[in-house]
């Protein structure tokens, strides 16, 4: 979906999608703005990841036939494999990724669930690394 140039940023990676996609992926960016306000955006591993204490929160990005919210964790693995049957039922789940499409977008309250569960990851290891 994405042209092979790197966006710079997560406005230019966006304005380069698809309308559809496009207002899929920023309703996606306003529920994880809205759950983590102090993260940074960047365009990391070539699509927009949120950034908290410098290390990756979450992410998502655009494909040919559905869009990915990536929590960029291995420790999600297990708990978003057992939500395959329920509350990401429908939704495709590979590794810590989960994959949409535009007409059937994950739920907010879900999407800030996650995100708060990786902001106590992050603040966590923060904690460790002093």
């Amino acid at each position: 979906m994405r042209k092979s140039t790197p966006a710079e940023s997560v406005d230019s990676y966006l304005s380069a999608l698809p309308e559809e996609v496009r207002a899929a992926l920023e309703k996606l960016r306003k529920i994880i703005k809205a759950a983590a306000p102090d993260t940074t955006e960047v365009i990391g591993y070539r699509i927009p990841v949120f950034k908290l204490h410098g290390h990756p929160l979450v992410g998502f990005g655009a494909a040919k036939k559905h869009c990915s919210f990536f929590t960029m964790s291995s420790s999600m693995i297990p708990k978003l494999a057992r939500m395959r049957a329920g509350e990401l039922k429908g939704h495709d789940v590979s590794g810590a990724t989960i994959h949409f499409t535009p007409d059937k977008p994950l739920p907010a309250a879900l999407v800030k669930r996650l995100v708060k569960e990786r902001i106590a990851e992050n603040e966590k290891r923060a904690k460790r690394r002093g």
